[in-house]
């Protein structure tokens, strides 16, 4: 997994997330190469920063590029979240969905 913020292709979403974000240029930010469209925003593990994605759109792009659900699921879980890459891993959030009222 690439996650040095210089290697982004999407030059877009790395000027919005700039803009948005401006501690990032001093702090710096790993983030997941391809992944832009699961990124939630920014965490905080004690005081560094890091990104934030959502499991639910990473599994979906994945599925999108070809992996079946099952596929998808074993990638993500060896290759994605079970890659350490020091204190600047990002996290990846499953979303608590409450029950709605009636």
């Amino acid at each position: 997994m690439n996650i040095e913020i210089t290697d982004m292709e999407n030059e877009d979403f790395l000027n919005k997330l700039k803009d948005q974000f401006p501690q990032i240029e001093e702090e710096g930010l790993l983030l997941a190469d391809g992944l832009e469209e699961a990124f939630m925003g920014l965490g905080w593990q004690f005081r560094k920063l890091v990104a934030v994605y959502d499991i639910e759109k990473v599994l979906m792009k994945f599925e999108r590029d070809g992996m079946t659900a099952e596929q998808a699921v074993e990638y993500f879980e060896y290759n994605v979240q079970g890659a350490y890459v020091g204190e600047d891993t990002p996290i990846f959030l499953r979303k608590f969905i409450r029950e709605t009222k009636h």
